[in-house]
C-alpha cells in the first residue's frame, strides 16, 4: 500500500468562513450550509472532552456507541465541508478504540458493547477509509483493513440456533437485555458493511454476505413486504413475532438498509441492478412515514420527525440521533442511485430547512432542538439533537464532494491536511 503525504478538500475549505446563524440558513448557498454545518459542528463537539492526542468517553447518559456515531458525523463535516480544524480529534478517537485486535471489539467497553455498537464504529471506520482520512500511527493498521477485521468478527457471530441465522442484539451472556433478540440495527449494519466492503474490494463474499443477510432479513419479515424496516424479533420466538401492528420501527434501521441496497444496486450488473434499485427505492418510498407528521393540515410537509416517539415526547437518548444517521445514509444512497435525487433532496432539503430553524436554544443560543415541526426550539439541547441537525444540514453539500473511493484508490495518509 501506498502512503500519501495529504488529502485534498472535498469541498471549499470554510476556515475564513464565520460560524452562521443556523435559522438564516439558505439551503441554495454553499458558503450558507457551510456556516450554519460549522455553529451545529461547533456545538456537536461540546460535548467531547477528548483532545488532539487522548480520547475520552462522553459523559453519560451517551454510550459509547453513540461516540462512534459522532466520529462519524464529525467526518462528514470535515468531508462535505473542507474545514479541517476537528480531523486530529477524530484520528485519535477512531484510532483509540480499535481494540487489541483491531476489530472494534473494545474491553473497556464490554458491558456495553452488542452487535450494533460495533457496526456504527465500524460505519466510522468504513468512511474513513472510503475518504482517505488521515490515519497518522504506523502502529496501528489502516482504516480498510480494520474494517475487514470488523467484518469477520460480526460474521463469526452469525447464528443458525434459532431463527435460521441472524446477529443477535448483544454479544456477551452478561448483558442479558437483548440477548435473545435479533435486531435490525445489528443485520442491518451487517449488511451494509458488507455491502460497502464488496464495493471496496470486489471480493465475491461479501457480495454474498450482503444477499444472505438481505434474505434473512425479509426472511424473517423484518423488512416486510411493504418494505418497512421493523425494530427485530425474539429469538425465543424463532422470529415468528415481526408484526408491524405491534413491532415499533425507526428512521436510523431505514436509513442504514438503504444505503446498502443503493451500494448493491451501484456495483450489480444485469438484471440485479434492477433488483436492487427496486429494494432501494421501496425503502426510501416506505420512508415517507417518517415525514409530514399531521398530513398536509399543516405546515409540517416533508419535515422528518421519529414516528415512535416524537409525538409522545418519549424519545430517549439514543432515539434522539436516528434521525441523523437516516439523513446520513440516505444522502448518501442518492450517490450510488442518482435516480432517487429528487425524492431524497425534497425530503432532506426540506428537513434541514426546519431542523435549522430550531436551532435557537441552549446554552449559545445556536443548539438545536427534537421536534422541527414547530417553530423554534423545542426540547433539548443534547447531542443526538445537534448530530440530528448537524446530518441533516452538512448532507446537503454532498454532490459536491468527492463519492466515496474504492480500489487502489484508496491509501493510508499519514499527515493532516489544513483547511
Amino acid at each position: 500500500m501506498r502512503f500519501y503525504k495529504s488529502v485534498r478538500p472535498a469541498a471549499a475549505a470554510i476556515s475564513l468562513i464565520s460560524a452562521g446563524i443556523p435559522k438564516d440558513l439558505d439551503i441554495s448557498s454553499t458558503t450558507s450550509v457551510q456556516s450554519v454545518a460549522k455553529t451545529i459542528a461547533q456545538n456537536t463537539m461540546s460535548f467531547y472532552k477528548g483532545t488532539e492526542d487522548q480520547f475520552v468517553d462522553l459523559d453519560l447518559p451517551y454510550y459509547w456507541w453513540q461516540c462512534g456515531a459522532m466520529m462519524g458525523s464529525m467526518l462528514d463535516y470535515s468531508h462535505y465541508t473542507g474545514d479541517h480544524t476537528y480531523d486530529k480529534k477524530i484520528a485519535t478517537a477512531i484510532l483509540a478504540q480499535a481494540g487489541p485486535n483491531f476489530d472494534y471489539m473494545s474491553p473497556a467497553h464490554q458491558g456495553q458493547e452488542g452487535n450494533d455498537d460495533q457496526a456504527f464504529w465500524g460505519f466510522t471506520v468504513l468512511a474513513a477509509a472510503e475518504r482517505n482520512f488521515p490515519q497518522p500511527r504506523s502502529d496501528i493498521p489502516g482504516y480498510l483493513e480494520m474494517s475487514e477485521n470488523l467484518w469477520r468478527s460480526l460474521a463469526s457471530r452469525w447464528d443458525t440456533t434459532t431463527c435460521n441465522g441472524g446477529l443477535r442484539w448483544q454479544i456477551f451472556a452478561d448483558n442479558p437485555n437483548g440477548l435473545d433478540y435479533k435486531n435490525a440495527v445489528s443485520n442491518g449494519g451487517f449488511f451494509q458493511i458488507s455491502a460497502r466492503l464488496a464495493r471496496i474490494t470486489g471480493n465475491q463474499t461479501y457480495v454474498d454476505w450482503a444477499n444472505k443477510i438481505w434474505d434473512w432479513t425479509e426472511g424473517t419479515g423484518i423488512i416486510n413486504e411493504h418494505y418497512q424496516v421493523l425494530d427485530g424479533a425474539s429469538s425465543a420466538q424463532n422470529c415468528s413475532n415481526v408484526d408491524a401492528s405491534h413491532t415499533p420501527s425507526f428512521s436510523y434501521s431505514q436509513g442504514i438498509y438503504t444505503y446498502g441496497a443503493a451500494i448493491m444496486a451501484n456495483i450489480s450488473s444485469g438484471s440485479d441492478v434492477d433488483k436492487w434499485t427496486e429494494r432501494t427505492k421501496g425503502l426510501l418510498e416506505s420512508s415517507q412515514n417518517y415525514f409530514t407528521p399531521f398530513g398536509d393540515v399543516t405546515n409540517s410537509t416533508d419535515i422528518m420527525y421519529e414516528h415512535a416517539c416524537e409525538h409522545v415526547d418519549k424519545c430517549n437518548t439514543d432515539m434522539r440521533s436516528f434521525k441523523g444517521y437516516f439523513s446520513r445514509f440516505v444522502y448518501a444512497s442518492k450517490i450510488m442511485v442518482p435516480s432517487i435525487k429528487p425524492t431524497v433532496d425534497r425530503l432532506l432539503h426540506t428537513s434541514a430547512k426546519a431542523a435549522a430553524q430550531g436551532c435557537q436554544g441552549g446554552s449559545t443560543g445556536t443548539m438545536c432542538g427534537r421536534k422541527w415541526y414547530v417553530d423554534g426550539f423545542y426540547g433539548d439541547a443534547g447531542l443526538g439533537e445537534q448530530m440530528s441537525a448537524l446530518e441533516t444540514i452538512q448532507g446537503i453539500l454532498i454532490d459536491q464532494a468527492q463519492p466515496p473511493l474504492k480500489g487502489d484508490d484508496i491509501k493510508t495518509v499519514r499527515k493532516f491536511a489544513t483547511s
